[in-house]
This record gives C-alpha cells, structure tokens and sequence, in this order.
C-alpha cells in the first residue's frame, strides 16, 4: 500500500474519532462551559497517555529540546478547541464542519511558508474544490452571523496552524512526546482558564462516561493526525478531512432531528471530488 493511502486510512480513524467528539460535546454543554470540557478531556488523557508511554516504553522518546514548538502547537489548538466545543453547542453540525473546513485552505497556504512543502496546482485546485463544496452545503446568511458561526469560521485558522506545527513535530519528535505535551499543556491551560473565576463545575457519575469518550476520541484523532503526518505532507492529509461533513451531518439528522436536503449531497461530491483528484494524483507520482 503507497505512503497516500496509509495517510488517508489513518485520516479515517481521525474522521471517526471527531465526529463522537462533536456529538459527545454537545451532550455536555448543557453542564459545562468550554474551558470545562477542555479541562477534564485533558485530565483523562493525560492518565490515559501516561500509562501508555510508560506500558510501551516510549517515554525514553520524550525530551524538551522541541518545548518551545510544542508550547506553540498547543496553545493554536487549546485556542481552536474552545472555539470548536462552544460551536457545537450553538450551532447545527453540519454548519460547524463545514466552516472548520477552511483550515485545509489555510495549510495550503501556510505550510510553503512554515514547512516549506511545493504548492501544486493541483492542491490548490482540490482545496478549492473542497471549499466550493462546503460553500454549497452551508450556504452561510452573512446578513445575521450568530457568534458560533464565527467561532467556528475562526477555529479553523487555528487548527490549520495545529496541522502545520504538529508536522513539523514529527521531523524530530515521536508520536509519545506530542501526545505528552499535548495533553499535559491542554490540562494547565484548561485549569488556568476554567478557574480563573475560582468556580469549576463538577462532573457527576452520569457525565463521566462522556468525558471518558471525548477525551479518548481527542487523543484517538490525534495519534491518527499525527500518524498520517508523519506519512504524507501536510497539503495532502489536512483536505482528507472534508469526508467528516457528509458523516456528521447524517448523524445530526438521525440524532438531533437537524435538517438535511439534497444540497449536502451535492455540496460532498464535490468534496470527495477534489480529494480523489488530489489522492489519485499523489498515488500516480508514487507508483
């Protein structure tokens, strides 16, 4: 199997891993505010990570000769997390996903500048035909911007930042050290900024099992990112990710009884048009 195909098969687990996020995000907002969230999802993973790296024997990989980078990468993504988590709760899914996806577009164009990746024609041509898709499924009234329509048109300029930081990780650190520093800074930000006020709310035993789960699927979709990264560019993982719009917005239907009309349809065949165009193409310069 060729390095683009490795990268679009962990690129799936993330998918997956994102979307009962999202879904399990939600449930949780009518009890916690975003600060919160991110606080416990990175208390839970930061056991969950340290029992793996010392079970494996990976935490020989770990250092601070890249602390600088990590402290960079994670305050983009603690910054775009928030923004997404407060999102979800505001806003159809759907809608959500589909303004996220502007961060392939941002990679595109940051990550000659920050990794110094070739910028092709055709990652250019499969980026926009991506955002066409989404265009046509969101179909955005700007005259009336809720402020979770910001939320997430912003997140996705830090999570491109994530994409682009998080490769350049990957030229020195190992998949423990990101996965250790991720959810070791995510929890001191977390409690910095959810007890700022001195009031943190409290889970009950009810809300636990959906901590657990959006703190298991965070480091999931991580390692996966993370995987397909150290595989393939940057310009090539990041549009892999359009394929979660069609999946969310399904379940949100199924879920939340939330509106789905052909245009979503219509609006993900172009999507998936442009990563087969871009996927076929680095299979083909591969082969």
């Amino acid at each position: 199997m060729n390095k683009t195909m490795q990268a679009a098969l962990w690129m799936l687990g993330a998918i997956f891993s994102f979307t009962t996020m999202a879904i399990a995000g939600r449930e949780l907002g009518a009890g916690f505010d975003t600060f919160e969230i991110m606080l416990y999802r990175s208390a839970i993973g930061l056991m969950i990570v340290l029992v793996l790296v010392y079970a494996t024997g990976t935490f020989r990989q770990i250092g601070v000769r890249e602390w600088r980078t990590h402290l960079i990468r994670n305050v983009f993504h603690f910054t775009g997390q928030n923004l997404w988590f407060y999102a979800v709760t505001v806003i159809p899914l759907a809608q959500v996903f589909a303004l996220e996806f502007t961060s392939p577009l941002w990679v595109i164009l940051l990550s000659p500048f920050l990794l110094g990746e070739r910028l092709t024609l055709i990652r250019v041509i499969a980026a926009l035909m991506g955002f066409i898709g989404i265009l046509i499924v969101a179909r955005p009234d700007i005259g009336s911007l809720h402020p979770g329509i910001l939320a997430a048109a912003s997140c996705a300029l830090f999570f491109a930042l994530t994409y682009v930081f998080t490769k350049r990780l990957t030229r020195t650190e190992s998949i423990a050290a990101i996965m250790l520093y991720l959810s070791g800074l995510q929890l001191i930000f977390g409690l910095i900024s959810a007890g700022y006020d001195g009031d943190i709310a409290l889970p009950n035993i009810t809300d636990l099992p959906l901590l657990g789960l959006v703190a298991a699927c965070g480091l999931l979709a991580h390692f996966c990112i993370t995987k397909a990264l150290t595989i393939a560019p940057a310009t090539i993982v990041a549009p892999l990710d359009f394929v979660r719009l069609p999946i969310i917005a399904i379940a949100a239907m199924i879920i939340y009884n939330e509106a789905i009309d052909i245009w979503v349809f219509v609006g993900a065949s172009i999507i998936f048009a442009g990563n087969y165009l871009n996927i076929w193409v680095e299979t083909r310069k591969r082969a």
